[in-house]
């Protein structure tokens, strides 16, 4: 994560600076499909790397995507089963329901970072992102992805020996969405938050599906695919998992690394309510007293990179004259609890979106 950093902090003030002009050795604000390359190596060493555990067995007998299985988790909340043919398995979503349930409502959908687990979310978590809590009084079903583990929740050219069959954009734009508006009756209108990697998915979503979301709230996230620092975050991303960049999307000089970089293809969001936040990556309230060493070190690090990455995909939208809210909220390192606090802050930019301000 210190390359990351490094690699970032030395166009900072760049990025800062002309919209047109280069960001050095990032290129240009609109992206450079040559600048540099990334291997398949790992960017994070062994000794901190996560184990995924085994890969979900797969299945080749779920044809048609479908609701399989239903349990009530609260007054407010009910957990879904979903077999999913892209996918080859059953995953789960959980689900908050609106406060009041007597009209169709918008749908939000969230995501995890890059641990993200196969049966919960950890914005279901009062610890975490305690979406139980901010969501109790709003008119909006709020739909949690379960899984997706270092996945980018993209779709996979090839399956990964430690991270299994990814087919996640697949699942979200085309399986998913039908699913969940015939099961809560909603008014089919859709908006996408995340944080860390699921910032940077819910964005490249928001890009990819311009007709499926109508708006964006991305937590501490990269939003580039095809720079070098771009390649980097993907690379780091895949391999903290112990998983193989090289089986994403190939060769890195290739197009799906352009199209999915959200940086080069910004014009997609246009018309779309946008709210970005990012700390600094310095101790922050959250770390007053602590001694924890990897939340320092390693969440200032990467809080670090992904303040640039969040100036740099700036720069970008104002270069093309699209609104974007940023809230760069000072001293903090990357940790739920500066995401917790960020989604009322949010709020209004999705609520506009969703139809509800």
């Amino acid at each position: 994560m210190a390359l990351v950093l490094s690699a970032g902090t030395a166009t900072a003030a760049e990025a800062d600076g002309s919209l047109s002009g280069s960001l050095g050795s990032l290129g240009s604000v609109t992206g450079s499909s040559g600048a540099g390359s990334v291997g398949a190596g790992s960017s994070i060493p062994e000794s901190l790397q996560e184990d995924p555990g085994p890969p979900p067995a797969l299945r080749d007998d779920i044809t048609a995507a479908a609701i399989v299985g239903e349990k009530s988790l609260s007054a407010q909340a009910v957990q879904l089963t979903v077999a999913s043919p892209a996918l080859r398995r059953e995953v789960t979503v959980q689900v908050l329901l609106p406060a009041d349930r007597s009209a169709p409502r918008p749908t939000l959908y969230m995501l995890d970072g890059v641990s993200a687990r196969n049966n919960g979310s950890g914005w279901m978590s009062a610890g975490l992102g305690d979406a139980p809590g901010f969501f109790a009084d709003k008119n909006v079903n709020v739909v949690l992805i379960n899984g997706g583990r270092a996945s980018l929740y993209a779709d996979w050219e090839q399956t990964d020996p430690k991270l299994g069959l990814n087919r996640w954009e697949t699942y979200l734009t085309e399986e998913l969405p039908g699913l969940i508006d015939a099961k809560l009756k909603t008014n089919g209108v859709n908006a996408i938050a995340g944080n860390s990697m699921g910032a940077q998915s819910a964005v490249m979503l928001a890009h990819r599906n311009p007709e499926l979301y109508s708006g964006v709230a991305a937590f501490s996230g990269c939003y580039s695919t095809s720079d070098p620092l771009g390649r980097l975050v993907v690379q780091t991303t895949v391999t903290s998992q112990g998983g193989d960049p090289t089986n994403l999307w190939s060769d890195p000089d290739g197009p799906e690394w352009v199209s999915h970089d959200s940086v080069r293809n910004a014009e997609q969001l246009r018309g779309k309510p946008i709210y970005l936040s990012v700390s600094n990556g310095l101790p922050g309230e959250f770390e007053e007293g602590s001694d924890d060493v990897r939340r320092l070190y390693l969440g200032g690090a990467i809080e670090g990179a992904t303040n640039v990455c969040t100036r740099i995909f700036q720069a970008r939208l104002e270069q093309l004259d699209i609104p974007v809210k940023v809230d760069y909220s000072g001293a903090g390192v990357h940790a739920w609890d500066y995401w917790r606090v960020q989604l009322p802050k949010a709020w209004p930019t999705l609520a506009k979106a969703l139809g509800l301000s």
